[in-house]
């Protein structure tokens, strides 16, 4: 596997290991666990960070003239990307909330 293949490997890769992140943190602030939870969507976005990085170079690459076709397999990355982005929004959002209803005492923790 070399250029392109890999590339879109490297983001898919990143970028699912940081979305999946993500959403364990909204299942850690759901059991009260919120500083847990916030730090786990800090280590997914320095995971995350890494396959923007892979595309920023393709982007950079386009930008001084050379030719990047895309194929099915870069769509699919740069789709995990922009979903992996909306994932932290939503998550970062539910821990907030659900840290606002443990500190008003509106839920109670969850055992797991």
């Amino acid at each position: 596997m070399e250029g392109m293949e890999l590339v879109s490997f490297q983001i898919i890769s990143s970028v699912g290991t940081a979305k999946s992140m993500f959403i364990e943190a909204i299942y850690l602030a759901k059991q009260g666990k919120i500083q847990e939870a916030k730090q786990l969507i800090k280590e997914g976005d320095t995971i995350f960070i890494e396959g923007h990085k892979a595309h920023a170079k393709l982007i950079q690459k386009e930008a001084t003239g050379e030719t990047i076709i895309p194929q099915l397999l870069l769509v699919h990355a740069e789709d995990q990307l922009m979903s992996a982005e909306g994932f932290k929004t939503i998550a970062t959002e539910i821990i907030d909330l659900y840290q606002k209803l443990f500190e008003k005492n509106l839920i109670d923790k969850e055992n797991d």
